[in-house]
């Protein structure tokens, strides 16, 4: 079993920045993919930004240039560098990650999600 746990959202002011983790701990071999998605009230769930293993990163067109993801494989951990924050980034932080597991199957896992608010 692989779990994924988020952290570091908060309330901030406009203009500023947080940093969210997400670390992943359990029986894991590898994991291939990590991305962070965001949910706002009454939206649907939406890709923000991803890292794969060589690093390659994507990230939606409302935060290019804003938010930068990274990953350190020997912690099996994911952040996302939110600067410039503006009230519309304001939303539930969701983890993914497809997790190679020791029982050598994949799976996808999401982490319990966690709020970031950014007032105006």
């Amino acid at each position: 079993q692989v779990q994924l746990v988020e952290s570091g959202g908060g309330l901030v002011q406009a203009g500023g920045s947080l940093r969210l983790s997400c670390a992943a701990s359990g029986s894991i071999l590898r994991i291939s993919r990590m991305g962070w998605y965001r949910q706002a009230p009454g939206k649907q769930r939406e890709l923000v930004a991803g890292i794969i293993g060589g690093g390659i990163t994507n990230y939606a067109d409302s935060v290019k240039g804003r938010f930068t993801m990274s990953r350190d494989n020997a912690k099996n951990t994911g952040y996302l560098q939110m600067n410039s924050l503006k009230p519309e980034d304001t939303a539930v932080y969701y983890c993914n990650a497809y997790v190679l597991g020791s029982n050598r199957r994949s799976n996808e896992y999401w982490g319990q999600g966690t709020q970031v608010t950014v007032s105006s």
